[in-house]
């Protein structure tokens, strides 16, 4: 049928260019796009229009349907609808119709005479008092519908195509919400005749959807039943995970179950009709119409709601969001496999790539630039590279692999060395090493969290610090950069692959193109063990909404950096500082928002100084409420706190260091904040008080950063409690393991009346790790610690 269709189509249909048919179908979709859909097909499945007692029809239920497809219609869609449903209700009202006649003739009739109910008849019964329903919900939107019965005829036919095309277009152009069933009275009785399967009659409405979809050419098919969508197990399995979306290209294991309560297709039908649209040229989504209220309106709006079928065509993307954290899962332990001085030499040889293809990089670089015209100046500064840049970032790539060869003295403290490495590597380092009793030893060791899932926005430098990170704690990483730094971060993740590729697989560490895999790789728990957003304030709580709790996500919110000028402070040194806060990268999270400047220094040269040269320096002053109020200065900022990310800043007057720290307590974001003073005991207090995640005394807030502290790079800073904080380097990517060492023990030796053992917990050396790429170890003697 679906050949045939096809043939019929390109002959009479004057809405459609047969050339076309085929660049639909191989046409990539992702949910973004689907909420420039105008075309839409909307079936509804009879369990989402009966009750659940299957006494009637969902009211409530089909009412929310109604106004969604209303609202979509009033604001320039072309909705069909295409309902079960009528079979179901007719049952119910021949139910009573049957109930009532038996009431004066079940007794003379007989077991074996009593007939059930006829599908068909059924169909009869219930359609007329749907169509009625519908017309009477529509109604009071002041919206006119039209039922549209259909068979096989109409699509197989020589002139069936034709005539239903043309009545459809006039419909819409009406501006008339066409209904749609399958004409069950002409459907075969229920023991079929296989030669006319498929023939005469369409099987069910998935079908009936599915070819109206490729005639019409329509932008989107929404399959809606009383399932979620696809799953890889039972819905009611907890080891089953939903299918955000399903490319038949790459198809995955999909598990089916039968069909619904009430239905005739089911989850497999609705997969093939799904599979058949798309091929077609539509792409489908399949959802629970029979829970929550804006179902539909989620799918157009581009939501990650169901499962969406659809065509990848020819996008680098060939495996599932599930496939790539699988990937990168299997990367992690090929990683772990190695020893510290063979992921050294990746980092070595990625850092040699930056330099090496500075030109290729700073081209693909340009181009993006060229594409960001309309980005704020903080933002095109972030997107920029630079030779000077890709130094550094060679130069910390370096710090990193030198991080996993060191020397061991005798004392157990570890120092850098150029030759005659030994190597402490953390993956495996053990943490500590206690003696539980005699012949019977724990031991905790760090390992790596696994899979780590990032979404940076306009920085592609941070793309070869996070690969960086990556390969020297043996995790798998899935990144996601920002659009306006597409091709740069291409480019730079090109580079990365081939430093990985010589030992591990390159999908070690993926680049996630859409935001289509990120919200389903945000539902993957147990696949992705943390996700890191790095941005802004939007864009945490975009991850944070998007993962709803299934993962632990680690970032911060805002980078509102507070500077403090004690009436102590030495103004040479306040002068240095302030100006490398600000002004050395003012889109940077940890450079200067806010400076709060002690009240006694006022009406002293040393404010003069300061104001003047941030002015200097094409810094705008926005003066803070007490400030407006001391001085003949403008109106103050209408909000403390602000993130500038460029050539701004709040100026604030506070009258002691616990005003100030109360100040930053108050309106900061916790990321981090200085004071700048020659009295120990003011900085004791500032630096004792202030609860951010970094706290400096008389230093620039630009030192907080991984490779200023020495971590070689960061996967971001975290102004949370939880796991790590300030600037997260190596320790924030892993985790530990507890390992017992026995010889037989069992609980019993140490418990209760027949113990022979008994517990001492004393704290032993951990072992020195000297190189193994299996994380075995050369044992030291057992010696109790200091």
């Amino acid at each position: 049928m679906w050949r045939r269709l096809v043939q019929i189509r390109r002959k009479f249909s004057t809405k459609l260019v047969v050339d076309d048919v085929v660049s639909r179908a191989k046409r990539p979709m992702r949910r973004a796009q689907l909420s420039s859909a105008n075309r839409i097909i909307v079936k509804l499945g009879s369990a989402v229009i009966t009750r659940e007692d299957e006494c009637g029809l969902a009211l409530g239920r089909l009412a929310s349907i109604v106004e969604q497809v209303s609202w979509l219609h009033n604001n320039g869609k072309e909705v069909v609808l295409v309902t079960s449903g009528a079979v179901a209700f007719g049952k119910q009202r021949m139910k009573h119709e049957k109930l009532l006649s038996q009431s004066m003739r079940s007794a003379l009739l007989p077991n074996s005479e009593r007939r059930d109910l006829e599908p068909r008849a059924c169909a009869a019964a219930g359609q007329a008092g749907l169509m009625a329903l519908y017309e009477s919900m529509f109604a009071q939107y002041g919206i006119s519908c039209a039922q549209v019965l259909l068979t096989g005829y109409d699509f197989l036919a020589p002139e069936g195509p034709q005539n239903f095309l043309q009545t459809l277009d006039c419909l819409l152009g009406m501006k008339v919400v066409p209904i749609l069933n399958g004409n069950d009275v002409h459907s075969p009785p229920p023991q079929r005749n296989s030669d006319l399967q498929d023939v005469v009659s369409i099987p069910d409405n998935d079908c009936l959807s599915s070819l109206v979809a490729i005639s019409t050419r329509a932008d989107l098919l929404i399959f809606l039943s009383d399932v979620d969508g696809l799953f890889t197990g039972h819905p009611s399995d907890s080891k089953s995970r939903l299918i955000r979306t399903y490319y038949p290209e790459h198809p995955m294991q999909v598990s089916f179950w039968g069909k619904s309560r009430v239905g005739l297709g089911g989850m497999e039908n609705k997969l093939n009709s799904a599979v058949k649209a798309v091929e077609g040229g539509t792409p489908v989504v399949i959802a629970n119409g029979t829970k929550g209220e804006g179902t539909i309106l989620d799918i157009v709006r581009g939501r990650p709601v169901g499962t969406l079928v659809a065509s990848n065509g020819h996008s680098e993307l060939t495996v599932s969001a599930e496939q790539l954290a699988d990937q990168a899962r299997s990367g992690s332990r090929a990683l772990q496999g190695l020893s510290s001085e063979q992921r050294a030499s990746v980092l070595h040889h990625l850092a040699s790539l930056l330099v090496e293809r500075e030109e290729e990089i700073l081209a693909a670089n340009q181009r993006d630039l060229d594409s960001a015209s309309d980005l704020s100046g903080p933002l095109r500064a972030r997107l920029s590279l630079s030779p000077q840049r890709l130094a550094s970032l060679a130069d910390g790539l370096r710090q990193l692999a030198g991080q996993l060869l060191y020397l061991c003295d005798s004392s157990h403290y570890f120092l850098p060395t150029q030759k005659g490495v030994v190597s402490r590597d953390i993956v495996g380092e053990e943490v500590e090493r206690v003696l539980v009793g005699e012949g019977l030893e724990l031991v905790k060791r760090k390992v790596p969290l696994g899979v780590v899932l990032v979404v940076f926005e306009s920085r592609p430098d941070c793309l070869p610090q996070l690969a960086g990170l990556a390969i020297a704690t043996g995790n798998g990483l899935l990144l996601k950069g920002g659009s306006e730094a597409l091709h740069s971060n291409r480019c730079l993740h090109s580079l990365v692959q081939e430093a990985l590729q010589t030992v591990v697989p390159a999908g070690t560490v993926a680049l996630v193109d859409s935001r289509e895999e990120i919200s389903e790789l945000l539902t993957l728990e147990g696949k992705i063990d943390l996700a890191i957003p790095r941005g802004g304030q939007d864009l945490v709580r975009a991850v944070m909404e998007m993962s709803s709790g299934r993962l632990p996500v680690l970032g911060h919110t805002e980078g509102v950096c507070h500077v403090f000028l004690d009436q102590h402070a030495d103004l040479e040194k306040a002068l240095r500082i302030v100006l490398d806060s600000k002004c050395s990268y003012p889109a940077a999270c940890n450079a200067l928002e806010s400076l709060l400047v002690h009240s006694d220094l006022l009406d002293t040269p040393a404010f003069t100084a300061l104001t003047s040269s941030l002015k200097h320096n094409g810094v705008t002053v926005y003066p803070g409420p007490t400030l407006a109020t001391l001085l003949p200065v403008p109106s103050p900022v209408a909000t403390l706190g602000t993130e500038y990310g460029g050539l701004e800043v709040t100026v604030e007057v506070v009258r002691s260091v616990e005003e100030a720290v109360e100040h930053v307590n108050s309106y900061g974001s916790g990321h981090t904040d200085c004071i700048i003073t020659e009295d120990a005991e003011a900085a004791r207090q500032f630096l004792s008080g202030v609860d951010s995640a970094c706290v400096f005394h008389n230093a620039s807030t630009r030192f907080s950063d991984g490779y200023r502290f020495g971590l070689g790079a960061e996967v971001g800073i975290s102004t949370g409690r939880i796991h790590a904080r300030g600037p997260v380097g190596k320790e924030g990517l892993m985790t530990s393991q507890w390992v017992l060492q026995g010889q037989g023990h069992t609980v019993a030796d140490f418990e209760g009346p027949a113990s022979t053992h008994h517990y001492s917990h004393v704290s032993l050396k951990p072992s020195v790790d000297r190189g193994s790429a299996t994380n075995h170890r050369e044992p030291l003697e057992n010696t109790v610690m200091n």
